[in-house]
């Protein structure tokens, strides 16, 4: 989830609910699922730091079977989660960086989707990762999925990233178009985080058995919903898939 800009308020929460998000549904979220998979049963807490509107939650919980935590910097996306999101368990508000009414230790696993794109500095980042750390009891996974700054000038299925020929420096900010679910597209400010720069933090945040993987159009084919695969050629996710999933154990 964004903080502030266009994501603020009422209206932000219901923007962003609004992004179609075509790409990530087929080679983002699906592949987080596969990789808590691995490592989360039925009777695991799983905690979606940086929930938003609690689609990906929601959608986490029937795929896993797992107790599912929404937790968010914004009351209004909570709040629409609330309303939406019926197979998440609870719902937490992150306050001054802190999860509210979550202890230490609580969580068998932690997703974390497309929260770094909202941090300015390596300090914002590093905060989001302790957090998390604390929240994970040791040895439990966390799965980021991410956006390659690098992608920029192909046009997406329902994103284009940054500027085309321009290259981003760590936490610098970066234009991204997303795709609405009525064809439009809506510009956001977000921040870069290079992908290759991602481990090097995890290790100092305390995270060890850092790895990273760069879904396919190919491998989507076998994990991703069938009436997406086909609604799109996806010619530039084929070129250059614009998505990472970095996954890291708490030490």
């Amino acid at each position: 989830m964004q903080e502030g800009g266009a994501w603020s308020g009422p209206a932000g929460a219901e923007a962003f609910a609004a992004v179609e998000a075509a790409t990530d549904w087929l080679l983002g979220y699906p592949f987080v699922f596969e990789a808590l998979s691995r490592r989360i049963g039925e009777d695991g807490v799983l905690v979606d730091y940086g929930c938003g509107p609690g689609r990906v939650a929601d959608r986490a919980a029937r795929v896993l079977g797992a107790r599912v935590l929404g937790v968010d910097t914004s009351a209004e996306m909570l709040a629409l989660a609330r309303s939406t999101a019926a197979a998440v368990a609870e719902f937490h508000l992150v306050r001054d960086g802190r999860v509210t009414g979550l202890p230490d230790g609580c969580a068998d696993a932690v997703m974390c989707n497309h929260v770094l794109a909202s941090l300015p500095t390596e300090e914002a980042v590093l905060g989001v990762f302790a957090e998390i750390r604390r929240l994970l009891r040791p040895g439990a996974p966390l799965v980021l999925l991410t956006t390659d700054p690098a992608c920029t000038g192909l046009e997406y299925a329902s994103l284009r990233v940054g500027t085309a020929g321009a290259a981003y420096r760590p936490g610098e900010e970066m234009p991204l178009r997303l795709r609405r679910t009525d064809g439009s597209w809506q510009e956001v400010r977000n921040h870069a985080w290079p992908v290759d720069q991602l481990p090097d933090l995890l290790r100092g945040a305390r995270f060890r058995e850092v790895t990273q993987r760069r879904p396919t159009v190919d491998e989507a084919v076998a994990v991703a919903d069938p009436a997406l695969v086909e609604r799109y050629a996806w010619t530039a996710e084929r070129a250059e898939p614009p998505l990472v999933i970095t996954a890291a154990l708490a030490a």
